[in-house]
């Protein structure tokens, strides 16, 4: 298989002969027409505790990623900044917290109550929403479940979605599927996402890499919306 193909985080967890099994999915990686880049869930609540290992932070604040979370700041404000010089549309999804348009016996996942603090749920001001961005609330895992997005990509002729945010095994993995169904060709950048879990951040990866979505190296994105922020400028 190509090596640069399994050249990622899930090196270390997945054995080769679980490699030789997916073999049949190497192909050549790539960022698509007509990009927009699509944040998941990069909201207050998953940063809570501070940079710290989850094991810790998860014993105050349930919700939190921890020093995985924090980990993924710097890589996800080069994105953006690339994304912004780029002029790509952008778009947020973030947790629905309106208490009369939230029925009772439905949550985004089966997790353990959830506060329904509203600033709990506002994007982190490192990644704060600008003129012209987006930003879709939602009441399930996926950005596109019950959500105007696919009106607005399909209104804007988008069809590549470059994905980061949290968490990989949860909102980026269903909105990502959805995505995929959905007729769009998917990025997904390592670096800029991330989990509560390390294990599940890069098994879910792994499968999201080789069935759904390209997963590529925030360097590799940046260099092709650096080359569109050129086309714009010329």
């Amino acid at each position: 298989m190509d090596r640069d193909f399994e050249d990622h985080c899930w090196k270390d967890v997945i054995p080769s002969d679980v490699l030789e099994l997916y073999r049949a999915y190497a192909r050549q990686v790539f960022v698509g027409p007509s990009p927009a880049l699509v944040a998941i869930d990069l909201y207050e609540s998953v940063y809570q505790g501070g940079n710290r290992p989850v094991s810790e932070v998860s014993k105050t604040y349930h919700g939190s990623c921890g020093e995985n979370a924090w980990k993924a700041i710097e890589p996800t404000k080069r994105l953006f900044a690339a994304a912004r010089a780029a002029g790509i549309p952008i778009f947020y999804t973030t947790q629905d917290t309106r208490p009369d348009s939230l029925p009772s016996r439905v949550t985004a996942t089966k997790r353990q109550k959830v506060p329904q603090d509203p600033s709990l749920y506002a994007i982190k001001s490192e990644f704060k929403p600008q003129p012209g961005d987006v930003v879709i609330t939602k009441q399930r895992a996926s950005g596109f479940y019950g959500t105007p997005l696919m009106a607005h990509l399909t209104q804007l002729g988008i069809r590549t979605l470059i994905v980061c945010g949290e968490s990989t095994s949860g909102c980026v993995r269903a909105s990502s599927v959805d995505a995929y169904s959905n007729g769009f060709h998917v990025v997904l950048v390592e670096e800029c996402c991330f989990d509560r879990s390390l294990l599940s951040h890069k098994v879910n990866l792994f499968d999201l890499h080789h069935k759904y979505t390209d997963v590529m190296h925030i360097d590799e994105v940046i260099s092709h919306l650096d080359g569109l922020a050129v086309k714009k400028a010329s």
